[in-house]
C-alpha cells in the first residue's frame, strides 16, 4: 500500500509554526508511518476497502501536534504515472516547449528563477537537491508560476533554499513528457548500457542532440548547473554521483506505466527487479552526462543559453 497524506494544520497557526510542525513531522516520519502501519493491521484502514473510496481520515497526535490524515490505497504505477495539467494557462504540468513558445524564452522562466536564486545562495547548502524542503512552501512557490505571479522573486527570497530546489525538482517531475521524452527513452537506455566507450559517446551524444529545441536547451542549461554544484562538493557534499540519483528518474522516467527497457527474453526478471533495473539506467544516463568533459551541442543553440541575457 502506498499512502498518499495531506496534512492540514489549524488556520491561526502563524508561518514560523507551520514550518516549524512540518519539519518536526519530517524528522519523525517513522514514527508518524509506524502509526499509520499500526492503523492498517488494527483494520482501521484496511487496504482493500480503501481501494474503492475516495480518502479515509484519522488523527494522530505527535508531541501536543494534531495531525489529520487523509490516507488513500494508490498503486505505484498510478502514483509515479506523469499527469498532464487540465489547466494549460500554467506551467506545471504543461509540456515545456509549450511553456517557451509561450514565454517566448528557450528555457522555462521557472528553471531559470530556480537556477538563479540557488546560485545565488544555496550552492554550499549540506544536501542541497537531497533535502526535502517545507511543503508548504513548495506549493506556495508552485501556485505562484502557475498563475505567473510577479512577486515570486520576493517570495523565494524569503523562503528557504531547500524549498527552491524542491520546486525545481517538482517542475521536472509534473512535467507530462519526461525532458528526455518517451520517444528516445528506450535509445537512451540502450545506448548507456553500450560497453566500447566510443560507440557509447557517439550514441549519446547523438541522441542528446536529437532532442526537441527546447528540451535540449533546458537539459543544456540544468546540466551546467548542476555542474558547478558538484565543484561545491566538499561543502554540500553533493557529487556528481548524487545528483544524478536525485535527477535521473525526474528528467528520464517515462509517462506511461509499463517499463521502457529494452527486453531480454533469456534474462526473465520480476516486476521489482525491472523497477530497479529501470531506475539504475535513469541514474546512469544523468550520471554519463554529468562526467563529459564538454558536450559539442550547435554553437548557436549553447551559446544562446549560456551568454545571452534573452533565456
Amino acid at each position: 500500500m502506498q499512502g498518499l497524506i495531506r496534512f492540514f494544520y489549524p488556520s491561526r497557526a502563524s508561518r514560523s509554526r507551520i514550518a516549524s510542525a512540518e519539519k518536526q513531522l519530517c524528522a519523525r516520519g517513522t514514527t508518524l508511518w509506524t502509526h499509520i502501519r499500526c492503523l492498517v493491521c488494527r483494520g482501521k484502514l484496511d487496504p482493500q476497502t480503501l481501494q474503492d473510496r475516495d480518502w479515509q481520515r484519522t488523527v494522530i497526535d505527535m508531541n501536543g501536534i494534531e495531525v489529520k490524515l487523509s490516507v488513500k490505497f494508490t498503486s505505484r504505477e498510478f502514483s509515479l504515472k506523469r499527469m498532464p495539467s487540465r489547466k494549460q494557462t500554467g506551467v506545471f504540468g504543461v509540456k515545456i516547449a509549450v511553456v517557451t513558445k509561450r514565454e517566448r524564452s528557450k528555457v522555462p522562466y521557472i528553471v531559470r528563477q530556480c537556477v538563479e536564486e540557488i546560485e545565488r545562495r544555496g550552492m554550499e547548502e549540506v544536501g542541497i537537491y537531497r533535502v526535502s524542503g517545507v511543503a508548504t512552501d513548495i506549493q506556495a512557490l508552485k501556485a505562484a508560476f502557475d498563475v505567473n505571479n510577479k512577486d515570486v522573486s520576493v517570495m523565494m527570497s524569503e523562503m528557504d533554499v531547500n524549498a527552491i530546489a524542491g520546486t525545481l525538482k517538482l517542475y521536472f517531475r509534473e512535467l507530462p513528457e519526461p525532458l528526455f521524452t518517451d520517444e528516445f527513452y528506450p535509445n537512451f537506455a540502450e545506448g548507456i548500457a553500450l560497453s566500447d566507450p566510443v560507440a557509447k559517446e557517439s550514441c549519446m551524444l547523438n541522441l542528446l542532440l536529437s532532442l526537441p529545441e527546447a528540451n535540449l536547451l533546458t537539459f543544456l542549461f540544468l546540466l551546467d548547473h548542476l555542474k558547478r554544484v558538484a565543484e561545491k562538493e566538499t561543502v554540500n557534499k553533493m557529487s556528481l554521483h548524487n545528483l544524478a540519483t536525485v535527477f535521473g528518474p525526474t528528467l528520464l522516467r517515462p509517462s506511461e506505466k509499463e517499463s521502457k527497457l529494452p527486453a531480454n527474453p533469456n534474462q526473465p526478471i520480476t516486476m521489482t527487479d525491472s523497477w530497479s533495473l529501470e531506475v539504475m539506467s535513469q541514474v546512469q544516463v544523468l550520471l554519463y552526462f554529468l562526467q563529459l568533459e564538454a558536450i559539442p551541442a550547435p554553437d548557436s543553440k549553447r551559446q544562446s543559453i549560456l551568454f545571452s541575457t534573452e533565456v
